[in-house]
């Protein structure tokens, strides 16, 4: 046992050194990451020694550990690539038993930056709540434990999940990851927000129910002991202890099935069955003609393909909850509904590049004017069968949760405008300055292109704000002026007619641009 722990970290440490060595800049991002973390863990450390006395310290270390533990547990859903050594298919092949495998591939587990990084803040929820011999006696116990039940929580999940995570469909849920993280960083905003006005004693609910959640449990059995619940901390530290032993069964035995049953490419392929329809429910309620066949092909793109379902969720994510969150918070205005149609109004950007190296076959049926005016139509409808549903469901229910009933004509016009000055943006932008986005990875610009995607992107928002400066300035006029002030439901009505006048005139003006430069979009498309 103690040949194989030794060769398994020998070949996680030279997994490093081998990924270090294939290039100068990799070599420079990776230090630099290093560098950064290990900065960041020593700051949170002085910053939880900092915390210790405070009344709510128990609370606030509590609920870190086990926001730690939450990520131990999920990024290997969504970062699969990240450490070859998850993988247990690679050892498949070779003579080795699960259980001395599990003990080894753990201690290969404890060598990296993140097990550095937990036990930083381990250790430094520790010295915050712990007073006394006895509780820093048992705060040795608990470090151990938090980071015996992260990486074994960890290992646990990616073995019950590694054949997913291999698979095309790990690969979506992998490039999905944006869409947690844009949502995190919106629920960590209204969390700190909640916080400024009503102070650390919020956090007391959560935490007392957490302290008895692995591993927040290990750091609440100190701050137990800390005040003389002896019985409490022993309860803490079993629940503790049975927590890494449970994921390790689990992980045994996922290693057992992986090692001893046969995948997709041991078995006989299955039967077919009969043919699926080509025509589909979604076709038949689609129009007929070219209209119909790319906007069923411009939607079929968002259901499937990675990249493009990650930016429509993410969009669609977030341009629910910067308005509902804010005016939850009572801090919100019925404008903020705006929001969702600015965000999907972006996903019109960059249209071909979202078809890559494949636009060559939509290049083919493009000879004129308006075949482009045709292609470039049917997408925008297609976007508009989401986009305008969507965000009349966000206006009305940010309307609601505020209880301003009267502004909701305007705030739907300003959003109908709004969205038809980025569809009129977007075809253009999508002709002039297309780019490629790279199908594999994380990236969504092709090396070089970087300057293209910020002039299309941030060039054609700043264009649509500027195209719908007159509804703006309608808005703002009837609102300062109580003698109109009447006819302001006359804005939802203008709104969708001026927003529905400039997607046609964007379309016009796009469309001998795309049929004119159909080599050079071809070639920038193609890049990556």
């Amino acid at each position: 046992m103690t040949a194989l722990t030794s060769t398994v970290v020998r070949l996680k440490l030279s997994l490093l050194r081998n990924g270090l060595r294939q290039s100068g800049g990799r070599r420079a991002a990776y230090v630099a990451s290093a560098v950064v973390v290990l900065l960041f863990a020593v700051l949170q450390l002085l910053g939880l020694i900092a915390l210790r006395g405070h009344a709510h310290a128990d609370a606030v270390v509590v609920l870190l550990v086990a926001v730690l533990g939450l990520g131990w547990a999920v990024m290997p859903l969504f970062f699969p690539s990240g450490d070859e050594t998850l993988d247990p298919t690679r050892l498949v092949m070779l003579p080795l038993r699960p259980r001395p495998l599990v003990r080894a591939l753990l201690v290969g587990s404890l060598v990296g930056i993140g097990p550095l990084f937990t036990l930083c803040l381990t250790v430094g929820s520790v010295i915050a709540v712990a007073h006394g011999g006895a509780a820093y006696a048992v705060g040795v116990v608990a470090v151990a434990l938090t980071l015996l039940v992260c990486v074994a929580l960890a290992r646990a999940v990616a073995a019950a999940n590694i054949r997913l995570l291999s698979s095309r469909r790990g690969r979506d849920l992998a490039v999905l990851s944006g869409l947690v993280i844009a949502i995190g960083a919106q629920l960590v905003n209204f969390g700190v927000q909640r916080l400024g006005s009503g102070g650390l004693g919020q956090l007391g609910p959560a935490a007392d129910v957490l302290r008895w959640v692995p591993p927040a449990s290990a750091v609440g059995a100190v701050d137990s002991v800390s005040e003389g619940a002896y019985g409490m901390a022993a309860a803490q530290l079993a629940v503790s202890a049975a927590a890494p032993a449970a994921a390790l069964t689990v992980w045994a035995r996922q290693l057992t099935r992986l090692m001893t049953s046969p995948d997709g490419s041991t078995l006989q392929a299955a039967d077919p069955g009969p043919r699926a329809r080509a025509s589909t429910g979604l076709a038949r309620l689609l129009p007929g003609g070219r209209t119909g066949t790319v906007m069923e092909r411009s939607l079929r793109y968002i259901w499937r393909d990675p990249k493009t379902k990650a930016a429509w969720a993410t969009s669609l994510a977030i341009g629910l909850i910067v308005p509902v969150f804010n005016a939850l918070q009572g801090t919100g205005s019925i404008y903020f509904a705006c929001f969702a149609a600015g965000m999907l109004g972006i996903q019109m950007y960059n249209q071909f590049g979202q078809d890559t190296s494949a636009f060559w076959m939509v290049a083919l049926t493009i000879s004129s004017t308006r075949d482009a005016y045709a292609e470039l139509r049917a997408r925008a409808l297609a976007l508009l069968v989401i986009t305008l549903p969507y965000a009349t469901l966000v206006t009305v229910l940010t309307t609601a949760l505020l209880g301003d009933w009267a502004k909701l004509p305007e705030a739907l016009g300003l959003s109908f405008a709004l969205l038809g000055a980025m569809l009129a943006t977007g075809a253009w932008t999508s002709a002039r300055f297309p780019y490629s986005i790279p199908q594999e990875g994380y990236k969504n610009v092709a090396p070089g292109q970087a300057g293209l995607a910020w002039i299309s992107i941030f060039g054609g928002m700043v264009s649509a704000a500027l195209l719908c400066s007159p509804v703006i300035a309608l808005t703002i006029w009837l609102n300062a002026d109580p003698d109109v002030e009447r006819w302001q439901w006359l804005l939802l009505p203008l709104g969708a007619a001026y927003g529905a006048a400039l997607t046609f005139a964007g379309l016009r003006l796009a469309a001998p641009r795309t049929a004119g430069r159909l080599p050079e979009i071809l070639a920038a498309v193609s890049k990556g």
